[in-house]
């Protein structure tokens, strides 16, 4: 019999990868300031929502009350350590209504299983202005000169600057926000040079910037200015020696991230006259009473407002209001910083398909006894053009969920990953009878094991294929998986045994290599087959294996 799998298939929401309690609404709890309008997005989509603003400044009362809640909405007040994620027993969410994530511990996030989300759009706008003002305030000492008249002065003389037409422009970081203040800085006739090792040469000829090493930045850029986040690899970017390499003259602004300039070495640059000026909006500790910085006349200093204006605050508390609703009512993600984003779209169609990945998974992970060193992910036809970093983490929850039951998509990963496992994936053009198919195999120091799975025109998945025997199986919540010699009298064995012990066939799929030879069985059953009933078929002498297996179908 030829079943098909189509594309397009759109799941009933029971399909998808999340997983919410029967007959009640998720709970979000908004810990800072947000908007009225976020707010009322997810009391919209019938999600409860506790707006308790301040709450974030507490964090023992936080660490309390977090049990209660699927999704926490901040911003850079709250800040949530392992001690809050460790009470977060139902916690599936955070959004982070902004583009900062330093005050999740993301780490503890994703062993936890949690989704941290955070806005990099609703934003870029507003803090792309902040940097090219924050670069004319420099240039052309505006306030200083506003202090010295609001005083009485008129120092028109002392506060000589210079013009941007005709300077070179050095941006470190050109993705999102770099990328429109590259664009500002053109309108501006400025030269750009850009260092991002990320960007294409397509991307910087398309862009019209000179995309260069960032020795060569430093040596050329009359001004320089840094948008990338902070990491180990481009924390304290700017250092004592790097700084030393710029430019007599230059200027530096930052309204990225603070840590990603020696704040130090950068104040006595300044005072020596060898950088003319500076614009920062951020600092290495936050809030900053005090810093090496402040009170040098040269220096322009904002308490971190790249964005900080009415829209953009608006923009992204909408946006993180709707990415949470969306993920908690849908199963979308989107702006995830610690799993693969899937969008609504995607989630319509790919659903059955990460159900079946976790499927698979499932099934290897409860036959494999001995410690997994590879998992090998083949994707064939139409699949192989979906979300596959979703599917893979699906796969790998569905195999460690045997060995931890929390496990799920977000954390099975880093959990893999902290085991040394090893994964590779294979993506292939339609090479058989089905519009697409999954197999997935994982090696272990004593053999390797295998099955593939499709999903039909119904939305439901189905295995194929196991241990390279075509076979046709729905999959249920209670399942039997036997391997015997093919010979007469297994399936009245198999139908004997059950029904003089009440259990209850819903379907049953065999399946063999050649005649005679080896063969496979996958029952499914009403309910779990107690253990004494396994031990009987053992007791046949007609089955070299009877395992149960349990499957979330839900």
């Amino acid at each position: 019999m030829a079943f098909f799998a189509k594309k397009g298939v759109i799941p009933d929401e029971r399909s998808l990868s999340y997983q919410r309690t029967a007959n009640m609404a998720p709970r979000v709890l908004i810990s800072d300031k947000l908007s009225d309008a976020a707010v009322q997005i997810f009391k919209d989509r019938g999600i409860e929502v506790d707006f308790q603003p301040d709450l974030g400044k507490d964090k023992d009362k936080l660490a309390e009350v977090i049990g209660q809640y699927d999704g926490l909405a901040i911003r850079s007040a709250t800040k949530v350590t392992p001690t809050i994620l460790e009470n977060a027993t139902n916690l599936k969410v955070i959004g982070r209504a902004g583009i900062g994530t330093d005050n999740i511990d993301k780490e503890a996030a994703s062993k936890k299983g949690v989704i941290v989300m955070n806005t990099p759009f609703g934003n870029m706008i507003t803090t792309a202005e902040h940097a090219i003002a924050m670069m004319f305030a420099c240039a052309r000492q505006i306030p200083e000169a506003s202090v010295s008249t609001h005083a009485g002065k008129w120092e028109k003389s002392k506060f000589m600057g210079v013009e941007l037409t005709g300077k070179t422009l050095g941006v470190i970081g050109a993705g999102n926000i770099g990328g429109i203040v590259c664009d500002r800085a053109r309108g501006l006739k400025m030269k750009v040079v850009a260092y991002d090792p990320f960007l294409s040469a397509e991307k910087a000829e398309k862009m019209q910037v000179e995309k260069v090493e960032l020795d060569d930045l430093l040596k050329r850029a009359d001004f320089i200015t840094l948008h990338v986040p902070l990491t180990d690899q481009t924390k304290n970017i700017l250092s004592a020696e790097n700084l030393a390499k710029t430019k007599k003259g230059v200027r530096i602004i930052n309204c990225a991230r603070g840590g990603l300039v020696d704040e130090e070495a950068l104040a006595e640059l300044l005072k020596s006259g060898h950088v003319a000026g500076a614009a920062f909006d951020v600092f290495k500790e936050e809030p900053a009473k005090e810093n090496p910085l402040f009170n040098l006349p040269n220096v322009v200093c904002t308490p971190h407002l790249g964005a900080a204006t009415t829209e953009a605050q608006e923009n992204v508390a909408l946006q993180v209001a709707e990415q949470m609703a969306n993920y908690l009512l849908t199963g979308a993600v989107e702006n995830a910083l610690n799993m693969p984003s899937v969008t609504a779209e995607e989630a319509k169609i790919m659903g059955p398909w990460i159900k079946l990945a976790d499927h698979l998974g499932s099934f290897i992970g409860q036959m494999t006894d001995e410690p997994i060193k590879a998992i090998n992910i083949l994707y064939d036809g139409s699949v192989a053009e979906m979300n596959l970093d979703a599917l893979n983490c699906s796969a790998i929850a569905g195999i460690m969920k045997r060995v931890n039951p929390d496990v799920n998509m977000v954390s099975a990963p880093l959990i893999a990953k902290e085991r040394g496992i090893k994964l590779s994936t294979t993506n292939q053009a339609k090479s058989g009878a089905f519009d697409g198919y999954v197999k997935l195999t994982v090696v272990t120091s004593e053999r390797e094991r295998s099955i593939a799975g499709t999903v039909f025109s119904d939305g439901k998945p189905r295995f194929i294929q196991i241990k390279g025997i075509n076979i046709d199986a729905e999959i249920g919540a209670h399942m039997v998986y036997t391997t015997n010699e093919d010979v007469p009298g297994i399936i009245g064995t198999l139908g004997m045994t059950m029904g003089q012990n009440n259990v209850n066939i819903a379907n049953f799929t065999l399946g063999r290599s050649t005649a005679k030879g080896e063969a496979i069985g996958l029952l499914y059953v009403d309910e779990p087959v107690p253990a004494d009933v396994v031990a009987k078929l053992h007791e046949t002498g007609m089955f070299r294996q009877v395992k149960p297996l349990q499957f979330d179908v839900a």
